[in-house]
């Protein structure tokens, strides 16, 4: 595994694995959308708005932006799904992840961490 990114850890404190989706618009939502099991979605901003339709389904939530009071971050909790907030990742080109397996994984102090797996 090669760690890629860090950031806030504001929800459950379980790690989760599946494939990384990088979500930009409600097509990419629509996309996925029976097929969105085992995904953990990356988005930049205004994540709930956009990955309401699919939330249930999803393995994790990373988001660039935002903190532990963010709605993304709050129904994230609520769905005891593992979400990173105001993600640090090493790449500028999000997109490239997409497909991706990857692991978030959180500690007892609020940090969350995303590995890529080989």
């Amino acid at each position: 595994m090669k760690k890629i990114g860090n950031g806030l850890s504001c929800s459950s404190k379980s790690d989760a694995e599946g494939e990384l989706v990088y979500i930009e618009s409600i097509n990419d939502v629509i996309d996925i959308f029976d097929e969105a099991e085992e995904k953990i979605c990356l988005v930049n901003d205004a994540g709930t708005r956009i990955l309401g339709p699919i939330f249930s389904d999803l393995k994790g939530v990373l988001c660039t932006t935002g903190g532990a009071g963010s709605h993304l971050a709050t129904v994230s909790r609520e769905f005891e799904i593992p979400c990173i907030m105001n993600l640090k990742v090493e790449t500028k080109e999000l997109a490239k992840l997409n497909g991706k397996r990857a692991k978030i994984s959180t500690d007892k102090e609020n940090k969350g961490s995303l590995f890529l797996i080989n």
